[in-house]
């Protein structure tokens, strides 16, 4: 409870402390408007265009209920990736055959193609939500494994002897010495498998099913509605920032404050 507190508490300096960031956002959308003008608005609409289309469509209640859609599925895979693969990563981190077991696996995980997993998905559970959350699952697991797996492979030797020396009580190990070295590993992975399941989902949905965000895309694509199509890119991209830098970050900022 204090430690949520000291988030909400924190919050506002840590909004102000992002202007850098909003420069270059306004940055990206005026180079955005500037290939408008070169290119025409077939090609990129404008800004303008594109927010006045994302207004109109946000007051749509079938486009929120695509959004929605994309929301649980995303939500879904990536929290059985981050409990699965944080768990069997930190796992297999304390056991060094484990952890040499667990490579090959990851590897081939790591390298088998989206696209590929997508189309066995289909075939093994049809067009439907089961082919896209068992998508993301698959492409987000190898990522948090690896980070909760090299956290636990990287703890400091002697840090462990110290709080042995000590005989810190178990809890105190945990939240004090061991928690703070694995998070600063474990949170990048967490935030990187978020940034993969996002992508991955829209791309299952767009090939898999006939609802959700990335349904929505390929029928912008096959309309040649450009400015519909840049609205939806818009909504994945905001919905990305949203979850990683208002509600991750402060979190991250707060656990790793013994950096500082």
């Amino acid at each position: 409870m204090k430690f949520t507190l000291k988030i909400l508490k924190d919050f506002p300096a840590y909004l102000w402390s992002g202007w850098g960031a909003i420069a270059s956002i306004l940055l990206f959308i005026a180079l955005w408007d500037m290939g408008n003008q070169i290119y025409g608005n077939l090609v990129l609409p404008s800004p303008l265009e594109t927010f006045a289309t994302l207004v109109a469509m946000l007051g749509d209640e079938m486009v929120i209920a695509e959004i929605k859609t994309t929301l649980y599925r995303a939500s879904i895979g990536f929290g059985i990736s981050l409990v699965v693969g944080s768990f069997f990563g930190l796992l297999a981190g304390f056991f060094a055959t484990a952890s040499m077991m667990s490579r090959p696996i990851v590897t081939i995980l790591v390298g088998m193609p989206p696209i590929a997993w997508i189309v066995l998905a289909m075939i093994w559970f049809g067009m439907g939500d089961e082919t896209v959350i068992f998508t993301v699952i698959v492409a987000s697991f190898p990522i948090i494994f690896v980070g909760a797996l090299q956290g636990t492979r990287t703890l400091d030797g002697d840090l462990k002897e110290m709080a042995d020396s000590f005989k810190l009580p178990w809890h105190m190990k945990f939240f004090d010495v061991y928690f703070p070295h694995i998070f600063s590993y474990v949170f990048p992975a967490w935030v990187s498998g978020l940034g993969m399941a996002w992508k991955i989902v829209v791309m299952a949905e767009l090939l898999a099913t006939s609802n959700g965000i990335g349904a929505s895309l390929a029928v912008a694509r096959s309309q040649l509605d450009t400015p519909t199509a840049l609205a939806l890119v818009v909504i994945m991209i905001g919905s990305l920032m949203f979850v990683e830098y208002i509600i991750l970050e402060p979190i991250k900022r707060e656990v790793e404050l013994w950096r500082s």
